[in-house]
C-alpha cells in the first residue's frame, strides 16, 4: 500500500487532491492532517508512509522550522511542499530544510502527478521559477571555470540516475523502453528528461544526444 499524507488546513484542497493522488498507484491510502501537530501524529502512526505533502502556511508550521523538524523525524520519507508562494528564495529555503520537491498550488492536477512521480522515483522536483537562473554557469570573475580551475561541463550537475537515462537516450531507446530498462513509468522518464534537458541546455532530444556525445 502506498500511504500519502496530505497536510493542509483547507479541507476543500485536500479533497480536491485525492483523485489525482490515487493515480500514483493501484493501492493508495490517503492520510490527512489540518495542522502541524496533526501532521506529526499522522506521520508517526502511519504504517508505510511513502510521501508527505505539506502546506507551508498551515497552523503550527513555524515556517521552514516545521519542514526541518518533520524531515528530521522522517528522513527517509520524501517531503513535498505545497504552496502558493513559489518565489526562488522560498523554494531553495525549503530544499535546504529537507524538502524533496516544491509544487505551486496553481499547477494543474496532471502536472502535480508527474512531479510527484518524479519525487517517488528518488529525484527532486523544483518549479521552473527556482531554476531559471543557470546554476551551472560560472561567475564572471572565474572566466567560466570552477574553483579548481577546470572548465565547467554541461553534464557536471547531473545525478547518477540522470546520467543513466541520458546514456540510454544516446543509445536510441524510446521513453517507454528506458522506463522498462530501469523500472520507471514512461511519464516519469518524460518528466525527468524535461528537467535534464533544461539543466544541460538542450532544447530537444537531438540536442541532448549531441551534448552528451561532445562531453563524454
Amino acid at each position: 500500500m502506498l500511504e500519502i499524507l496530505v497536510a493542509d488546513d483547507h479541507k476543500l484542497l485536500r479533497e480536491g487532491l485525492k483523485p489525482f493522488l490515487r493515480e500514483l498507484g493501484d493501492d493508495v491510502a490517503i492520510l490527512e492532517a489540518a495542522n502541524f501537530s496533526e501532521t506529526q501524529g499522522a506521520a508517526t502512526s502511519a504504517q508505510d508512509l511513502r510521501l508527505i505533502l505539506l502546506d507551508l502556511s498551515m497552523p503550527g508550521m513555524n515556517g521552514m522550522r516545521g519542514v526541518e523538524a518533520l524531515h528530521g523525524e522522517h528522513p527517509d520519507v520524501p517531503l513535498v511542499i505545497l504552496s502558493g508562494d513559489s518565489r526562488r528564495e522560498t523554494v531553495l529555503s525549503a530544499v535546504q530544510a529537507g524538502a524533496s520537491g516544491f509544487i505551486s498550488k496553481t499547477v494543474s492536477g496532471a502536472a502535480m502527478v508527474n512531479a510527484l512521480r518524479l519525487v517517488l522515483s528518488g529525484e527532486t522536483y523544483l518549479p521552473s521559477s527556482a531554476i531559471a537562473e543557470d546554476d551551472y554557469s560560472a561567475d564572471s570573475d572565474t572566466g567560466g571555470r570552477e574553483a579548481n580551475g577546470r572548465a565547467a561541463l554541461p553534464l557536471d550537475g547531473l545525478s547518477p540516475r540522470d546520467r543513466e537515462i541520458l546514456a540510454l537516450v544516446v543509445e536510441g531507446l524510446t521513453n517507454k523502453e528506458i522506463g522498462r530498462r530501469i523500472g520507471l513509468q514512461e511519464v516519469t522518464i518524460k518528466a525527468n528528461l524535461r528537467s535534464l534537458y533544461r539543466r544541460i541546455g538542450a532544447a530537444n532530444r537531438a540536442q541532448a544526444v549531441r551534448i552528451a556525445l561532445q562531453n563524454r
